[in-house]
This record gives C-alpha cells, structure tokens and sequence, in this order.
C-alpha cells in the first residue's frame, strides 16, 4: 500500500483507489464482485483520506467513493483492513446497483440484520476462509466499537458461523461495560 496522504479531518480530495491499494484488481474476491467491469471499477473508485475518531472505512452514501481513516491504515492490521476493504467494495457494488447503503435508513433493520451488511459480510467471510481463519478468528474480526457483544453474537449467528465454547460464553456474558459509544 502506498503511503497515505496526511490531512487533518479529511482534505476532501479523493484520490484513486489502485493508486494507493495495488493488485485489488487481480484478487478473485474482487473480481467475483465486479466480474468483467473489475479494471473499470477500480480504475473510476476514489479514496478520501480522513483522519477521525472513526477505526474504519465506509462508502460515501452519495457518491460512491471510500472514506478510509488514515491513522487505521498506518496502525490497522493488515488482513483486517484487507478484509475491510473487500467488505466496503461489496457496498461500492450495491451503491453501483442502486441498492440503499446509508447507516441513516432508519430502524427498519438494525445493523446486524441489515441485508447489505450480511450480503457484505458473507462475501467477506467466504475470502475470510480462503484465508484459513478460523470461525474464533472470524468472529473477532466482526466485533466493532459499535457493536456490543451481544449483536456481535446475533451477527454471526445471522451469518452461521458458531463459536467455541470459551468464545460463546464471552458473548453471551454481556457487561453494561461491554458497549462503546461513538
């Protein structure tokens, strides 16, 4: 990955995905998602740099491009923020498709039941397993600081993964201590 371009809360200028993120076009996680129009979609993706409280990266509900955290691609690990980025891409392709991707369509789903984010998720679980993680691993990759224990179970109970004994324990001991706010 190339070096991220520094800013303060986000410089607004949105750079091209294949210059910093190489070879996405030739992974067949991708691929899978964009079939022949692949080289296309990447080639047109922009990237905008910010630097947030936020660990992660997301779609832009209105245009289409990635919002990633600057500090999370220099700290993150890497085949988490690998995973991220193919879990974001799947919503790149449902933004494309004209599929509502915004975190603000109301209550009708909660994140964890959503459609798009188990469409998202399933695509990137099946890449998760390519890579050989196991399901433990699996599930501590889907824990986020929105998320407490309690959806992250629900999470991957919607996406049939099932945990060790040790680790089905820890998510159902659900703590008031457990919940991280943003």
């Amino acid at each position: 990955m190339r070096q991220v371009p520094k800013s303060k809360r986000g410089s607004k200028i949105r750079h091209r995905f294949s210059d910093y993120f190489k070879g996405f076009e030739a992974v067949p996680a991708v691929r899978e998602l964009f079939g022949r129009e692949t080289d296309k979609v990447l080639a047109n993706l922009r990237v905008e740099f910010v630097n947030v409280r936020s660990d992660y990266i997301w779609v832009n509900d209105k245009d289409g491009h990635l919002i990633a955290n600057a500090n999370y691609l220099k700290n993150g690990e890497r085949r988490d923020i690998y995973l991220d980025l193919l879990h974001e891409l799947v919503h790149v392709k449902q933004f494309r498709d004209g599929r509502e991707i915004s975190l603000h369509i109301g209550k009708r789903f909660e994140y964890v039941d959503r459609p798009t984010e188990l469409e998202a998720y399933r695509h990137t679980i099946k890449e998760a397993r390519r890579l050989r993680m196991s399901n433990v691993e699996i599930i501590d990759y889907l824990t986020a600081s929105w998320l407490d224990q309690a959806e992250v179970r629900r999470l991957a109970e919607n996406l049939g993964l099932k945990a060790s004994r040790k680790r089905s324990r820890e998510l159902r001991e659900v703590r008031p201590s457990d919940k991280t706010w943003s």
